[in-house]
């Protein structure tokens, strides 16, 4: 090398965001105290393939009457092969892989958002109650008021979390918080981007014998960690940032707790709501590039976000990066990054947001949110309308 080049590489290395090193952990799928030698390698996966296969069988053949196949294999969680539904090669190698994205001992797949929400749901019982944070995700809403609360009998009450404090008292003030089971986050929320403070929230939760699960599919694992600030449960929508490719469907919860995970792999294999080996892959590849297109999604929504907050035409920007933003100073302790979402309100009505809209380049107008490749995306309230912008 040349000058002082050795000194430099050197110096970037020491001065750049530790947390930047989620990167290996995408592409080899391993936490560093979790089994990943070479043995165990060649017991998943003994050709040596770079990537792995994908297994399109229903069944597995056994050496004797009820004894699975390949217990030992790693993918396969020690229980060996018998039938797809109830454990998969493809499926539990992206399994593990999530787990080590979130930091998490365990992960569970599902073959859509959706269902990883109805998975925790049915470890509640008759007469227990969910508090969930007031602006959360439609689907979730809809889930929770048209079928949960009429069918399941179980209440589930709306609150603003980021008032921590205001929560304790209104809710866990008098002897109906012993019914409280689930308290239910996103943060940050969809579509108003409120940040809540996961940490506080878990030590609230478990203080009152509730569990924490936090939707973490608008941050994604690359910009916040749930479980290593407290929570007890992390749902994904894999459909979105993980995937990245607006081509799978599938949803996955991420936990620490041995006794919630049987509870969850029991759920999975009962209902049989999982995703295939194929939609597995895809998922897995594009977890492997997720750290290189957040980076690049959240530099440029940060840079949008500033355009449309000094627009004359706008009255007011919702992103976590910005100064502007409520909670601007939780989102610095609490993320790795604010993220590639951004709420905001056009001045006029329904009508001139509409102008705006057409006026928008290289975007697709859509019903969900569909993450392809460097994707920033954009919710005007009064359209009540996505904009997706691949290029960005």
């Amino acid at each position: 090398m040349h000058g002082n080049q050795t000194h430099d590489w050197k110096q970037a290395v020491a001065d750049a965001d530790p947390f930047r090193s989620q990167g290996t952990t995408y592409l080899h799928g391993n936490r560093a105290d979790m089994p990943g030698g070479e043995e165990e390698n060649m017991i998943r996966n003994p050709t040596g393939a770079v990537v792995y296969p994908i297994s399109l069988a229903t069944t597995f053949k056994q050496k004797d009457p009820g004894i699975p196949t390949c217990p030992n294999d790693p993918n396969s969680f020690g229980l060996g092969y018998e039938y797809s539904r109830t454990g998969n090669p493809t499926r539990g190698e992206f399994e593990r892989a999530m787990a080590a994205a979130e930091n998490a001992k365990y992960c569970v797949a599902f073959s859509s958002g959706s269902a990883a929400i109805s998975a925790v749901v049915h470890l509640l019982s008759h007469s227990e109650r969910i508090l969930c944070v007031d602006d959360v995700y439609g689907g979730t809403q809809r889930y929770f008021r048209k079928i949960v609360q009429p069918t399941m009998n179980i209440e589930v009450v709306f609150a603003d979390f980021t008032n921590v404090k205001g929560v304790e008292e209104e809710y866990f003030g008098n002897h109906d918080h012993e019914k409280f089971r689930l308290m239910w986050l996103e943060t940050p929320t969809n579509p108003t981007l409120k940040i809540s403070d996961i940490e506080q929230l878990a030590t609230l939760a478990h203080k009152n014998n509730c569990l924490l699960a936090v939707d973490n599919t608008f941050c994604s694992p690359y910009f916040q960690s749930p479980v290593n600030l407290g929570a007890d449960l992390v749902i994904h929508s894999v459909t979105k940032y993980i995937n990245g490719h607006s081509d799978v469907v599938m949803g996955i919860v991420c936990t620490d707790n041995a006794d919630l995970y049987k509870q969850l792999r029991f759920i999975q294999n009962g209902i049989g709501a999982v995703p295939s080996p194929f939609d597995c892959y895809l998922a897995h590849r594009g977890l492997k590039t997720l750290h290189i297109r957040m980076e690049a999604a959240a530099r440029n929504a940060h840079a949008i976000a500033l355009f449309l907050e000094s627009h004359k035409g706008v009255t007011k920007v919702l992103y976590p990066g910005l100064v502007s933003h409520p909670q601007h100073d939780l989102a610095k302790r609490q993320q790795h990054g604010f993220g590639a979402m951004i709420t905001f309100y056009c001045v006029g009505n329904r009508t001139q947001a509409s102008i705006v809209l057409k006026k928008v380049r290289s975007r697709k107008i859509e019903i969900g949110l569909i993450m392809a490749s460097r994707c920033i995306f954009i919710f005007i309230p009064q359209l009540n309308t996505l904009i997706h912008s691949p290029r960005s």
